[in-house]
C-alpha cells in the first residue's frame, strides 16, 4: 500500500505504523444529519468515528463499508459513489496504524438494528458538530469536504 497524498494525525518516535485499508461512510438523514459511531470503552473518553473500519482480505471496500455499517451502528446502507481518500495516523488500542482511509457517500436501504458491537451506538449529529466531535482529523476534514460539495 502506499500513502494518500493527504495524511493526517502525527507519529510518535519509535513506533512503526502498519498500514491498514479502510472504508467509511457518511449518511444524512433527509434532516441533513450525519449517522455517527459513540464508542465507549472502559476507562476512555467517549469518541465519535464515522461508521467503517478495516478491509478484510477477503473483501472489497464496498463489502467492508456496509458490513461495518451494520456491526458498528446497526444501519443498512448502500454505497454511492467514492467522495475522498486521505491518510490518519493513530494509535489503536496499543498499535500504531496508518489508516488508509476511502469515504464514500451512502444512503440508507432500511430500518436501524441493534448493533453488534456492544461498545458502539449510533447516534445522529448536523455536520458542523461532526466536524468538532470526531476524533480523527480525517474523518472531519470528509464531513467537510462532502459539506461543501453539497452546497
Amino acid at each position: 500500500m502506499t500513502r494518500y497524498a493527504l495524511q493526517f494525525g502525527q507519529t510518535r518516535p519509535g513506533l512503526v505504523y502498519q498500514e491498514r485499508a479502510t472504508a467509511y461512510g457518511i449518511c444524512a438523514s433527509p434532516e441533513g444529519a450525519l449517522a455517527l459511531a459513540e464508542i465507549t470503552r472502559r476507562q476512555e473518553p467517549v469518541v465519535y468515528d464515522l461508521p467503517g473500519g478495516g478491509i478484510e482480505a477477503t473483501e472489497n471496500e464496498i463489502a467492508a463499508l456496509v458490513r461495518e455499517f451494520q456491526e458498528e451502528i446497526g444501519l443498512p446502507v448502500r454505497p454511492e459513489r467514492l467522495l475522498c481518500r486521505a491518510g490518519q495516523y493513530w494509535v489503536n488500542q496499543g498499535a500504531p496504524r496508518n489508516s488508509l482511509a476511502s469515504f464514500y457517500i451512502v444512503t440508507l436501504r432500511g430500518d436501524a438494528q441493534p448493533p453488534l458491537e456492544p461498545d458502539h451506538r449510533l447516534v445522529w449529529m448536523s455536520p458542523l458538530e461532526a466536524i468538532e466531535r470526531l476524533r480523527h482529523e480525517a474523518h472531519a476534514w470528509a464531513v467537510a469536504s462532502w459539506l461543501r460539495a453539497s452546497l
